[in-house]
């Protein structure tokens, strides 16, 4: 584990091993990052979000509790994932609101997905299986496996694949990757690889 000196891990947060940690990141209480993970400079993990092995948060990405991020999934520069269903500083007679009183949601990444640099991801949602989120994307709506999204609000554009590439349409809903050979099949605006 390379952890640098700026870092400010919580005592209880848990970093797996060959984590490796860059200037001025905030990882919050009870966290955990499995093994072989990057966080690029000032990244924030909130309190109590689970990352999984081999993951990538790039520089300045802010990933708020109750976030959930799965194995091999990358986070671009400055992405933000919100956690707040209803976010008012306030109470409606004036008052602070409390921490507690936040109805906390959040974003889950499944294995293999990918977010684009600067995008906003508005919890609640989920980000499927070998999904891409287009750089600068705001999603609203979950993302389908293998889906590309991009604009505002993200809209699916494409399909990729395993290998974050485009595919390739040939027909009957039949779709290859250009990479790697692999197949896929659409049926009912969902991706299947064969």
């Amino acid at each position: 584990m390379d952890v640098a000196d700026s870092a400010e891990i919580d005592p209880s947060a848990v970093i797996g091993p060959g984590c490796l940690i860059r200037n001025h990141v905030q990882v919050g209480e009870y966290a955990r990052l499995g093994p072989d993970c990057v966080l690029g400079r000032g990244a924030y993990i909130g309190p109590g979000v689970v990352v999984g092995r081999q993951c990538t948060i790039q520089d300045y990405a802010v990933v708020y509790e109750p976030s959930l991020l799965e194995d091999g999934v990358f986070i671009g520069a400055a992405a933000v994932f919100t956690n707040d269903a209803h976010p008012r500083a306030i109470n409606t007679d004036g008052t602070r609101r409390a921490t507690d009183e936040r109805d906390l949601v959040g974003v889950t990444v499944r294995t293999g997905a990918s977010i684009g640099a600067h995008a906003v991801c508005v919890a609640p949602l989920t980000i499927g299986r070998w999904a891409m989120v287009a750089a600068g994307a705001v999603v609203t709506d979950d993302v389908h496996d293998y889906a590309l999204v991009a604009g505002v609000p993200a809209q699916r554009i494409a399909w990729v694949g395993r290998s974050g590439m485009q595919l390739r349409a040939e027909g009957d809903g039949r779709l290859v990757c250009p990479v790697t050979g692999e197949w896929y099949t659409e049926h009912d605006g969902f991706l299947t690889r064969d």
